[in-house]
């Protein structure tokens, strides 16, 4: 039986080995929390305590993962055979985790081999040296000669974990929906090399037609030979071999035509292929260790984009020309596995959908999504602004987990060519007095130094929505009217003063500095059906329309009133799909169109027809 969500979890760092151990586990609540002081890490898996059955990587409160309990579980353990699936002993054996909300520890053979906390970023444990000496073999999970055991702790009632859209109380409303805890991604073995690649970062210089690479190895990897390779369409294109002295190489290397790069010359890129939402082209790039004496070691493969994002003169500009972001809310629900897709085919359906809606790219909203999804939007040319799940009380415990666990983020994401903006924080939440307190604002403002410091290339907002501190774009939250929209983004003097939600555009101690405008919140049309309840909890919108028409009429005009400003420089249309009680998608849960598809996208992509058309040989990516 083919286990689930069985494509590779990694796109960007791929080897041909690795082995999923999606599929059954078994499981048990530990409400009392009495499995640290019984070592339930003992147990064995089938039998009490871990006597339910459970399928991974589907959080329990989801359909799909077999148990669908949404009460109260704080503390989860998890179980299952292994299989030590290296070929020879030299190898070592990894147990990589995508995310496991909140934290983490895991034991193999009983043996403590990991703690993480953070439940939207991956971990991973070397395991070769906990396994109980048995007999070595080649195959799969299905020997089953090794155990591991895991323990999830999420407490509902800490606020101060960053924890997005995933409500506290155990019925869901308003804004707020079903929580995740335990595992919600891909859990993997990969027998490696002790001389190996841990990790990579791909920096994009498009004005210098030049690509950085920065390659992470093991200690064990020095004396050894690492050789990169760059390659399009089947074409090599950079063919380097150099002796590995540290634990960390930079390479860099031209790819443009005589080595000059793009400039800001829109009319000739030198041989360059830019990544755009209109063409996604993608390089290839292979890493590999080897020996002195010339024996492979390890390889690994990647890919990246040659594209720039930049904010000037009040507009954005993706490798030089003008683009307007269209984009959509996207909180990443899915029917049956809440914050896990069923398929990695529904993580690509859904930038599908968006495209064929006229959306260019969305703001991924609180959530730290799928490093699949991040692949697809890489493939079919999506770009996202990738925002950090909120806590909501702010406190020096809040601050650490929020900043730890958006490093990690960074490390993560940050080589994808989809993602031209980071969000760190949205609305305020968990800094609710930015205006009055000192340590609010200097979190706010740490972070988007810190976001900056590490990833200089992007553009970074600081607050999503009102109360900006340094901000690379002012982005407001608007749920008005159209008729409303059109009065307060007349000219920047109404929109600086128009507070659509009642907060100041500005923290104290900021002003705007000519940052661009965009309305990255607006519509939340539902359509009005009395029949379609969620439990107790009646469907809503922030505005509600009698039909699928009258959806389509009032979308028209809210997307028209916003293009037609002469300064606002894009926006976010809220939102993608209904979730449970919020009923206020283009689509409903299932991913069905409330009106007429091509009708919607016709909407998306008006433009006013007094717009200026941009130089003549250029591309307005609109």
């Amino acid at each position: 039986m083919t286990s689930p969500r069985s494509e590779h979890p990694r796109p960007r760092l791929r080897r041909g080995r690795w082995a999923s151990l999606n599929g059954a586990w078994s499981f048990v609540f530990d409400d009392e929390d009495r499995g640290l002081a019984q070592h339930w890490e003992r147990a064995i898996p089938g039998e009490a305590p871990l006597d339910r059955q459970i399928t991974v990587p589907f959080c329990p409160q989801s359909e799909l993962s077999g148990i669908a309990d949404r009460g109260r579980h704080d503390v989860v353990w998890y179980a299952r055979r292994f299989g030590d699936v290296r070929r020879v002993p030299s190898q070592r054996l990894l147990l990589h985790f995508g995310a496991v909300d909140y934290r983490a520890t895991v034991w193999v053979d009983g043996a403590q081999v990991a703690t993480h906390e953070g439940g939207s970023t991956p971990f991973t444990a070397d395991v070769t040296d906990a396994l109980a000496g048995g007999a070595l073999v080649t195959g799969t999970p299905a020997d089953s000669e090794h155990t591991v055991v895991v323990r999830a702790c999420d407490p509902l009632d800490d606020l101060e974990i960053p924890r997005g859209k995933q409500y506290w109380r155990t019925d869901t409303e308003g804004i707020f929906y079903t929580a995740t805890t335990g595992i919600w991604q891909t859990v993997w073995l990969e027998p490696v090399a002790p001389e190996r690649v841990v990790d990579l970062r791909l920096d994009p210089d498009l004005d210098a037609g030049a690509i950085s690479v920065e390659v992470d190895l093991t200690t064990a990897a020095i004396g050894s030979r690492l050789r990169l390779v760059v390659g399009l369409h089947g074409e090599v294109l950079v063919d380097d071999i150099v002796a590995v002295t540290a634990a960390r190489l930079q390479r860099r290397f031209p790819l443009a035509a005589d080595g000059q790069g793009a400039g800001r010359d829109v009319g000739d890129w030198q041989g360059i292929q830019t990544w755009s939402p209109e063409h996604p082209t993608l390089y290839d790039l292979r890493a590999e260790l080897t020996s002195a004496g010339g024996k492979t070691l390890d390889a690994v493969d990647s890919y990246f984009g040659m594209r720039k994002i930049e904010a000037r003169d009040g507009r954005l500009y993706l490798n030089h020309r003008p683009f307007y972001p269209r984009l959509v809310l996207d909180q990443g629900y899915f029917p049956g596995g809440l914050l896990t897709a069923a398929s990695d085919e529904d993580l690509r359906r859904d930038i599908e959908l968006a495209k064929e809606l006229g959306f260019n790219g969305a703001r991924k909203h609180q959530k730290i999504e799928d490093p699949r999804w991040l692949h697809w939007a890489d493939r079919l040319g999506f770009v996202v602004w990738a925002e950090m799940p909120s806590p909501y009380r702010f406190s020096a415990a809040a601050v650490r987990r929020s900043t730890a666990e958006w490093q990690a983020v960074l490390r993560r994401d940050m080589s994808h060519p989809c993602i031209i903006a980071w969000v760190p924080c949205n609305e305020s939440w968990g800094v609710p007095a930015l205006g009055t307190d000192p340590a609010q604002r200097s979190h706010l403002l740490a972070l988007y130094h810190l976001t900056k410091a590490a990833d200089p290339s992007r553009l970074v907002v600081s607050n999503d929505g009102w109360e900006q501190a340094t901000t690379d774009l002012w982005t407001v939250h608007d749920y008005g009217a159209a008729t409303a929209l059109r009065g307060r983004y007349t000219d920047l003097g109404a929109a600086l003063a128009a507070a659509p939600c009642g907060r100041s555009v500005y923290t104290t101690g900021f002003r705007h500095r000519g940052e661009p405008l965009l309305v990255t919140e607006f519509g939340g049309v539902a359509v009005n059906n009395d029949a379609a309840t969620s439990g107790n909890a009646r469907h809503w919108g922030y505005q509600t329309a009698a039909d699928g028409d009258d959806l389509l009429g009032r979308y028209t005009d809210l997307v028209a009133a916003l293009v037609s400003s002469p300064v606002v420089a894009g926006f976010c249309y809220t939102q993608l799909t209904d979730i449970e009680q919020e009923a206020n998608g283009l689509l409903t849960f299932d991913r069905k169109p409330k009106a007429d598809l091509a009708d919607l996208r016709r909407a998306t992509l008006q433009t006013p027809p007094t717009r200026p058309a941009t130089a003549p040989g250029s591309a307005d990516h609109r």
